[in-house]
């Protein structure tokens, strides 16, 4: 199992959710992004939309689940087959987008778009939604554990700083803690820095792999 999590360093999810619209031959079309984790939060999220928007003619949907995209799913709500949902679809995974859900709501304008314009709009207005949306990273790495004594704390925060390494807490007792969270393909070269940089006198340890958002992209 530990081996198949190593294949995937990183994908990207909704942070935070947006909407956006756009007019095309009078036909408003709405856009609502919003970030889900299971089956059941992206079909509560859906009937949501559609009860907020109950007197559209269509709010068509498509979501991906987990980080290799197990579970999609997408409908046309009553457009012709494959104008809506399917396009839809294919802007998540496109995008490589993982967790979300996104539904599009159309009131209908009085002119026919044909399949080729719906295709077009429909995925026109989820590229908008997403564009409105905050996304972010999630990357595969390990949270590592070093300590040092005082004299070696300045060599280590001058290396994690210059390595970009901002994800990282620190404890000042007797001796200095730094927890730190480093992208899995640049572990190997953190510790042979640190080892050199302290003369080895530095313990490592490594507390966990996970995944994680750099709090950069969180502002």
């Amino acid at each position: 199992m530990e081996e198949k999590i190593k294949e995937i360093e990183e994908y990207k999810i909704v942070f935070t959710g947006g909407s956006d619209e756009l007019i095309e031959k009078k036909s408003r079309f709405i856009a609502t992004v919003h970030p889900v984790h299971s089956e059941e939060e992206a079909v509560a999220f859906i009937e949501a939309m559609k009860k907020k928007y109950w007197d559209a003619r269509h709010n068509c949907s498509a979501f991906v689940i987990g980080k290799r995209a197990e579970l999609a799913r997408c409908s046309d709500d009553g457009e012709p087959g494959g104008t809506a949902g399917r396009p839809m679809l294919e802007v998540l995974l496109g995008q490589e987008l993982r967790d979300i859900a996104v539904v599009v709501t159309r009131y209908f304008g009085g002119t026919l778009l044909g399949t080729g314009g719906l295709v077009r709009a429909y995925t026109r207005a989820v590229q908008l939604g997403i564009q409105a949306s905050k996304v972010v990273t999630m990357r595969y790495g390990v949270k590592m554990q070093i300590v040092t004594d005082y004299n070696g704390a300045g060599k280590i925060q001058y290396l994690l700083e210059q390595m970009e390494l901002g994800n990282y807490e620190t404890d000042y007792t007797e001796s200095v803690t730094f927890r730190v969270l480093v992208p899995i393909n640049i572990v190997e070269t953190l510790r042979k820095k640190i080892t050199e940089a302290t003369a080895a006198k530095a313990q490592m340890e490594e507390l966990e792999r996970l995944f994680y958002i750099d709090k950069k992209e969180c502002v």
